[in-house]
């Protein structure tokens, strides 16, 4: 029983420390997609590439969820610089692992008009 308890802990750890997406607020209900993009950068040997993404509502709607997926499931990073939940804009910087490219999967949700 302490071997089987021990191979959770051991698994569980694992998959926390491979995990690169970022998922901030609701992206499941009550949501429209308002903007999808595939952001993706050539690698560079020795180097790390850090990118920007900007995105600004249109209609001036708040933000009700980001959704950042790592295609590559590499080790990069997502970080909100500005903006976010409950702003009409969102400041993303992506940093690569040194010598991989940069493949995401970024989707920003708003509120429906109906609601």
């Amino acid at each position: 029983m302490r071997l089987l308890g021990l191979l959770v802990l051991i698994v569980s750890g694992v998959c926390l420390v491979n995990c690169t997406h970022l998922v901030v607020g609701n992206v499941a209900d009550r949501v429209v997609l308002a903007h999808h993009e595939d952001f993706e950068y050539n690698a560079m040997p020795f180097f790390k590439r850090i990118k920007s993404f900007f995105y600004s509502s249109p209609t001036n709607k708040p933000i009700r969820g980001i959704q950042a997926l790592d295609n590559d499931h590499s080790k990069a990073s997502v970080n909100i610089t500005a903006g976010g939940i409950g702003y009409p804009f969102v400041n993303l910087r992506i940093k690569s692992e040194r010598g991989s490219r940069l493949s995401y999967d970024i989707g920003i949700y708003v509120s429906p008009d109906f609601i």
